[in-house]
């Protein structure tokens, strides 16, 4: 309104709202949204507010973005990011991948160390990602041995190849069978006294 003063209009264009109190907290939330250049804090803080106060669901928020609930929820979740990494976040020196890998460092000096560098070197999310596992790879043993197997493949049993029995020319699985070295001759004597016995 004072933009428009200064310019001396005397009429300003503009839609007047009579409604629910959600439903202009949702207005003002949609115009802070797409008026404002916010960084990733700002609108993650800005969401969980919203939450917060019950103005909106998950599900909502998540239409009104148009983007995936995940989404939502992954931006919620950076206000539980330690504080040195949402400043760097806030301030742009890093992008909202890069930094979640450096948030999940424990080690405050570390992930100091770990944030100068990225900020000075214009680190990627690769870049981060590997520090994070190369950090994690440190971890004292006692930890690695406490931490959880990832869940496998269910395993395939092997296939065991069947053949017929030469004296009863009954079909066999071959490890329930014997193995006695015998000729190919004495084999195919041994196969026609078997056939003609049954």
């Amino acid at each position: 309104m004072a933009a428009h003063k200064k310019l001396g209009r005397e009429t300003v264009p503009c839609v007047e709202v009579d409604g629910e109190k959600s439903t202009v907290s949702e207005i003002a939330f949609a115009g802070n949204y797409f008026h404002k250049n916010l960084s990733s804090v700002e609108l993650a803080s800005s969401i969980s507010d919203v939450l917060k106060s019950g103005t909106m669901t998950i599900e909502d928020l998540a239409a009104g973005f148009q983007k995936s609930v995940h989404w939502v929820e992954s931006m919620i979740a950076i206000c539980d990011w330690p504080k040195d990494v949402l400043e760097v976040l806030h301030v742009k020196g890093l992008s909202v991948s890069a930094a979640h890998n450096l948030a999940l460092v424990t080690d405050d000096t570390y992930r100091d160390f770990l944030l100068r560098n990225a900020v000075e070197q214009g680190a990627s999310a690769r870049t981060t990602s590997a520090w994070l596992q190369a950090w994690r790879s440190m971890q004292p043993q006692e930890e690695a041995v406490k931490a959880e197997p990832v869940p496998g493949q269910a395993v395939a049993l092997p296939a065991v190849p069947q053949a017929p029995c030469f004296c009863c020319a009954q079909v066999f699985a071959v490890n329930e069978m014997s193995h006695i070295p015998v000729c190919g001759g004495c084999v195919q004597i041994l196969s026609s006294m078997g056939r003609s016995s049954a």
